[in-house]
């Protein structure tokens, strides 16, 4: 009986992560299509590069991360310099330092190690899902979370993967006259829409959308550079302006 009551709490534990991950999987299967349909423009773009088989494959794999991706690849094409691509990368990419900021104090009961795996899928629609689930109040709590997070995060990366690898091999037998390219943008914009879920998110989308139409002749693609910069300044400037007006009318 001893050792039957030792190993309930641990069983209990893998039962509600494993229920969770059903859970989130179930919530963005949705996206999945998506997912996969711009993982393949990111693959047909990185074959028709100049890229070899096996860099193509490998920036894949080890960037995970396809607007930055996207981004980068006219500026190498253009013969950019490095720090201008470098500085694109991470600005594009600046986004993923502010979800992990957000997802982390949920994953203090997580071995370090195992934050470092799991922040390598963490994601746009993996922030699109985590947060509604488990709000800033639901910080003391640490069943269910890492289910919840890898069902959203796991499929996200396989859905990716397969798309991009397909979009690698395959490019060459894709005609142009299919417009994938504007079915990727159709699909990214279809995942993308449902998490605008507060006015600083609307905020930041329609400004840099606004930008980067704007500054769209400047070189080397520096105009989604500065969509992005300028996006990410007016959704933080909206949403403290946001709370300090909640704060007013709580006070």
């Amino acid at each position: 009986m001893t050792g039957t009551t030792s190993c309930t709490p641990h069983a209990r534990s893998a039962a509600v992560e494993k229920q969770h991950f059903r859970e989130a999987f179930k919530a963005s299967a949705a996206t999945m299509p998506g997912i996969f349909a711009w993982g393949l423009v990111a693959g047909m773009a990185m074959a028709q590069s100049g890229m070899t088989l096996w860099q193509a494959l490998g920036m894949t794999f080890l960037v995970f991360a396809g607007s930055a991706q996207l981004a980068v690849l006219p500026l190498m094409a253009a013969s950019a310099p490095l720090w201008v691509i470098f500085l694109t990368a991470v600005m594009v990419n600046l986004r993923f330092l502010i979800f992990a900021a957000a997802v982390a104090p949920h994953f203090t009961h997580v071995p370090w190690f195992k934050r470092v795996w799991y922040g390598y899928f963490n994601a746009d629609v993996t922030m699109g899902f985590f947060p509604q689930r488990f709000p800033a109040e639901t910080l003391n709590q640490s069943e269910g979370k890492v289910g919840f997070f890898t069902g959203v995060s796991y499929p996200n990366w396989c859905a990716w993967q397969s798309g991009s690898v397909a979009g690698i091999l395959l490019a060459s037998q894709i005609p142009p006259s299919w417009g994938i390219g504007f079915a990727g943008t159709l699909a990214l914009l279809a995942i993308m829409i449902p998490l605008i879920v507060n006015s600083a998110a609307l905020a930041g989308v329609v400004v840099a959308g606004a930008v980067a139409v704007a500054a769209a002749g400047l070189p080397y693609r520096l105009g989604l550079l500065l969509a992005v910069i300028v996006g990410m300044v007016v959704a933080m400037i909206v949403d403290t302006v946001i709370d300090r007006q909640k704060t007013k009318d709580n006070s």
